[in-house]
């Protein structure tokens, strides 16, 4: 039986395509001009399959490769843990509230809800982090900040409170303590929402560029992010680059190119993993919208 397609169907899936294009067609271009020899964009300018195929920014970035080995470091070590920690705290506070036995859920709610919609400003948290607590040119501050996002806690707490109560009770008849519910019973019924928010976490601190102009000074502990930024921005950096990657290139050099090579560079470990929590997107975050 062939299947019937209707006017309104066509449109709608026509138009879902253009959406996709939208979002894959600047990532080829991105590519593409990553790959090009700087003379063909010169010439003909940024296109969506390269003219001249030239792998010349990427030799350039690798040729000197220390800077960008520690900013990989330093990102992959602060992503990683503060994403954990911020799985770890925000699910064990998500916890109480889903109890309708906790007596100060309301209350408390109601505080942290309060602490969403004012905060101390800039100045206040730059004296904070660098006169009283120190974080200054440390790790630290990357890691502490952001292990509680009052948003997720509540999404996680709509998450727990649908699932069923039974089991909760069930343990409790076993004696199991209220922190082995959540650890054995609440955690791995929750994987596609803790996976889900902790891919979007992990992405928003993977391109936190904000902590190291604030708080960073030592070139050591740039974030990823940070240092593409001063990469596009300083010439004198590129140039030292090119000096330095001389014998990749016979005629040309890839000024061009080689930000937009950096940008990949930047985004590949995020696309590589991206396909791993994809499945627990739709699931993780539809289910814990059910309830408020």
């Amino acid at each position: 039986m062939r299947k019937k397609f209707s006017v309104g169907q066509i449109v709608l899936n026509l138009f879902f395509i253009l959406i996709c294009l939208t979002y894959i067609l600047p990532f080829i271009m991105l590519i593409s001009i990553s790959i090009s020899g700087e003379s063909a964009i010169r010439e003909f300018g940024y296109t969506l399959l390269p003219k001249k195929v030239s792998f010349s920014a990427y030799k350039m970035i690798f040729n000197t490769p220390e800077r960008i080995l520690d900013a990989y470091k330093v990102t992959t070590t602060f992503s990683v843990v503060n994403t954990v920690g911020f799985l770890i705290l925000s699910s064990m506070a998500a916890y109480p509230f889903s109890r309708s036995s906790y007596k100060f859920r309301k209350v408390v709610t109601w505080y942290m809800f309060v602490t969403t919609l004012f905060s101390g400003g800039l100045v206040p948290t730059y004296i904070l982090m660098t006169k009283h607590l120190h974080l200054a040119n440390t790790m630290l501050v990357y890691m502490i900040p952001g292990l509680i996002n009052v948003w997720n806690v509540f999404v996680m707490r709509s998450f727990f409170q649908n699932l069923p109560e039974g089991l909760v009770e069930a343990a409790k008849i076993d004696g199991a303590s209220e922190f082995r519910i959540w650890l054995q019973i609440m955690l791995p019924l929750s994987k596609p929402m803790l996976a889900s928010l902790g891919f979007m976490h992990l992405l928003g601190k993977w391109n936190d560029w904000n902590t190291s102009l604030l708080y960073i000074s030592d070139t050591k502990l740039y974030s990823l992010q940070y240092l593409l930024q001063k990469i596009l921005r300083e010439e004198e950096y590129i140039n030292s680059m090119i000096a330095a990657g001389l014998e990749f290139m016979a005629d040309e050099k890839p000024v061009e190119s080689m930000r937009y090579a950096m940008a990949v560079v930047a985004a590949g470990p995020m696309i590589i993993i991206f396909p791993f929590f994809q499945k627990y997107f739709t699931q993780g975050l539809t289910v814990g919208s059910i309830k408020g």
